[in-house]
């Protein structure tokens, strides 16, 4: 009696390939996971801190271009600044779009007192944002 000969790969590899391929899917799907996720509450503007708010429309992709700007920058002004988002989805990021004239991917910039210091209309690339909170910091204290 002939031994039979087994045609393909061995059942370890194959077991090994099947956890690569599901090792890889897990990556995928960990980093498509929001980092940290920017706070809604709007309530914090003028609450003595400069506030950056993106107003943003989750079905379009011009607001979640300038939030990865922001993700760019966070890091080193979010000490001196509140990084806030507007959904224009919800009740109360619809009314923040309409009383501001803030469309998908505009940046507004208020100061310490919630007074509207400068708006961005779809920041062209991150210089354009930092340049514009740079000049968010460089407000006058009083009028932070």
């Amino acid at each position: 009696m002939t031994p039979v000969q087994q045609q393909g790969l061995p059942r370890w590899s194959k077991w090994l390939i099947y956890l690569a391929i599901a090792g890889g899917v897990f990556a995928l799907v960990w980093s498509q996971l929001p980092r940290n996720p920017y706070s809604t509450d709007l309530a914090r503007i003028g609450q003595g801190q400069p506030a950056l708010v993106l107003a943003y429309d989750i079905r379009s992709m011009g607001g979640m271009e300038v939030m990865a700007m922001m993700d760019d920058l966070r890091g080193e002004y979010a000490e001196r600044i509140a990084f806030l988002v507007a959904p224009l989805g919800a009740p109360h990021g619809h009314v923040f779009g309409q009383s501001h004239g803030a469309v998908n991917g505009t940046v507004v910039l208020f100061s310490a007192t919630g007074a509207t210091v400068n708006m961005v209309h779809q920041p062209a690339n991150t210089a354009e944002l930092q340049t514009a909170l740079e000049g968010l910091l460089a407000q006058p204290r009083q009028q932070q």
